[in-house]
């Protein structure tokens, strides 16, 4: 297990690199800059002043030179300054780091500890009431978009219960029952389509492993139903839901931006859409770079568990 961690961990170094590079040179490629947008309302200013302005913000630079002067910094320990409000970088994403994380984990329990369940009950009872509720219920969570989920569920305690969540973010060590009263509604917009997915994934791959010759020997020895289903067959069948576990749980990281806009949550996805919308060159390298680096260690972390779930993936 050491040696295929360690295998795995060294993959990390050119990934991320390439990850650096293609994050920077992507950004160069849009049309305008951030001078465009701070001296765009001056009709005053003329060539010679944004010029000057674009030197001022290291912009003038060679590519290369922009490029490993950023690298510098971000191993240092330094992702630059915010060019819009002369903040630093890492001081605005340590403040919206956590709520994020802590968004896209929640989410995630939820739907997995609700999915795995239900998928295993609708594996087990196929073709009975359970299996048809779970099914049907599975189709509407794939159709239903979390935003709309947001949205409504946010009209609704709003409405009937006359509440909203606090926008302002409340610590999970503060108060932990005020941060879970606060997170729990986003939280669940973000679950409900992993939900599906998990669902509609754990009963397909325990369908399959449940005929298998392995299932129907353990059976033939006398053994319980309970512990060839949660023994035997779960172990094997959360192979590829380990996998879309994994993933989803990287993509909530990024694509949870209009469900933190719609609650008010200065998050990571909040904080990059601005970031965009203002071209401001530091901050979206950095906090792009900062997601997809959590990105390839949830995969890591995936491919260390599909060699503790299948000790013959760590020996090919």
């Amino acid at each position: 297990m050491g040696r295929y961690a360690l295998r795995r961990l060294l993959m990390l170094v050119p990934t991320l690199v390439g990850m650096s590079v293609l994050i920077f040179l992507m950004l160069r490629l849009l049309p305008g800059d951030v001078v465009d947008l701070v001296a765009g309302a001056d009709p005053s200013s003329g060539s010679a002043a944004r010029e000057q302005l674009r030197e001022a913000m290291g912009l003038a630079d060679p590519i290369p030179v922009q490029y490993l002067r950023w690298l510098g910094g971000i191993i240092q320990g330094d992702p630059g300054t915010s060019i819009r409000s002369g903040q630093p970088v890492g001081e605005l994403l340590l403040r919206s780091l956590p709520i994020t994380v802590e968004l896209a984990v929640l989410a995630t329990l939820i739907a997995t500890l609700v999915a795995i369940p239900l998928g295993v009950l609708s594996a087990v009872k196929r073709d009975t009431g359970w299996d048809f509720a779970a099914r049907v219920g599975g189709l509407i969570g794939l159709s239903l978009p979390s935003f709309w989920i947001a949205t409504l569920a946010l009209l609704f305690t709003s409405k009937v219960f006359g509440w909203v969540p606090p926008t302002r973010y409340v610590s999970p060590f503060a108060d932990p029952a005020g941060n879970l009263r606060q997170m729990i509604l986003p939280a669940f917009a973000l679950a409900v389509q992993l939900m599906a997915i998990e669902m509609r994934l754990t009963r397909t791959t325990m369908l399959e492993v449940l005929n298998q010759d392995y299932i129907r020997t353990a059976r033939a020895k006398g053994l319980r139903e309970r512990p060839v289903v949660y023994r035997h067959a779960l172990r094997n069948a959360l192979i590829p839901v380990v996998t879309v576990v994994g993933f989803q749980l990287g993509a909530l990281m990024g694509t949870s931006a209009i469900v933190e806009v719609i609650f008010g949550l200065n998050g990571v996805g909040y904080t990059l859409l601005q970031a965009i919308f203002n071209r401001d060159y530091p901050l979206v390298q950095a906090a792009t770079l900062y997601l997809a680096t959590i990105f390839v260690l949830i995969n890591l972390a995936v491919d260390i568990g599909y060699a503790f779930l299948d000790p013959r993936i760590e020996q090919a």
